[in-house]
């Protein structure tokens, strides 16, 4: 048994209540709530990272992030399946268009670790969403016939689930497009399956610099020696840039200090602090929201007082499909129904609930 190949890891995910509580004290909240949720959403998580969950603590930032709560099964007014409208912006299957110089592309369902708060619920886990190789050549003569596009975004699901010939199929495919100037990878596996990072695979990422992978670390305790390792492979063998983009979660990262620690943590192992996200407006997700006025202090907490190259961007992806907008106090408005009115970078209006 090589608890350190990732193959191992997710072929041995925890997916089951029983072999939580042998590991687990769980409140009877989180034992009434496991097989609820798994009606509306997978669970899964890695051993790696379940070995960071506080056995006895239920407000352990990693168990929060993974564990269903009885809040996961309640759907407020303003959440809706599809917050981005992504699949609105769908010219075809797997790829969504919305911004006109750059494209997302889900080439994987799969997750190594199925966040609680996740935006995809919808499709994440589901084996009917995953795409084929037929599906992957209408996306890539899409991108070939759209010279708008400049960015291609490989997201999912995790992307790094793919083997590495798949991998280097997709990187070969998209480079051979004279239009695209760089290629981005959104993954979660430097958090969750930090083994991933072979390599073999950061021999693959340095054919095709320049390259970027945003990854989501939402708590310093997620940055282990493990992680840091990963990392100085990405940087000094794939040639990769790599950013952070967090979620801000109530009872997680809702701290100055937390936020603080967090993002220098993240630089002090080459990790630049990208984006930090208003939580998206998807079911079940109102246990996990800061309001927004919160969050604008806690972000004001940071900026000025800490290091430039700490500090994100703090953003919200409009529900409805307007893309991101700046969180600060001239913005948005406040209406007196409690919801909030902004405009989008095209001047479009939108007003979302939180």
């Amino acid at each position: 048994m090589d608890t350190s190949d990732w193959k191992w890891q997710l072929q041995n995910r925890i997916t089951d209540l029983p072999t939580v509580q042998s590991r687990l004290v769980l409140t009877p909240e989180e034992i009434a709530s496991f097989p609820k949720a798994l009606n509306n959403f997978s669970f899964s998580v890695t051993p790696y990272y379940f070995g960071l969950i506080d056995p006895k603590n239920p407000n352990c930032p990693i168990r929060k992030q993974v564990i269903p709560r009885a809040g996961e099964l309640v759907a407020l007014p303003n959440e809706v399946e599809d917050p981005l409208a992504e699949e609105r912006f769908m010219p075809v299957k797997g790829v969504t268009h919305r911004y006109p110089d750059r494209a997302i592309w889900y080439i994987s369902h799969v997750c190594a670790v199925y966040c609680r708060f996740c935006t995809r619920k919808r499709k994440v886990s589901d084996p009917e969403e995953t795409p084929n190789k037929a599906e992957w050549e209408k996306a890539l003569t899409y991108f070939q016939n759209t010279p708008s596009i400049k960015e291609v975004i490989l997201s999912g699901g995790d992307p790094l689930t793919l083997s590495d010939n798949q991998i280097h199929y997709l990187l070969s495919e998209l480079k051979k497009i004279p239009h695209i100037n760089h290629i981005r990878i959104h993954s979660r596996y430097l958090v969750t399956l930090p083994m991933r990072i072979t390599d073999d695979l950061c021999k693959i990422f340095s054919e095709f610099f320049p390259l970027y992978l945003v990854t989501h670390f939402n708590h310093p305790k997620e940055i282990t020696t493990e992680v840091a390792e990963a990392t100085k492979r990405l940087a000094t063998k794939g040639f990769v840039s790599v950013l952070n983009q967090s979620v801000l979660l109530r009872g997680i990262n809702d701290d100055p200090k937390i936020l603080s620690e967090l993002n220098y943590k993240l630089i002090s192992i080459g990790i630049k602090p990208y984006y930090l996200h208003q939580c998206d407006e998807v079911f079940g997700s109102s246990d996990f929201v800061v309001p927004i006025e919160e969050g604008i202090r806690i972000y004001q907490a940071l900026r000025g007082f800490h290091s430039g190259i700490t500090i994100p961007h703090y953003v919200k992806d409009l529900t409805g499909g307007g893309g991101k907008v700046l969180l600060t106090p001239n913005y948005f408005q406040k209406k007196e129904n409690g919801s909030y009115h902004f405009q989008n970078y095209k001047g479009d209006q939108y007003e979302v609930g939180h």
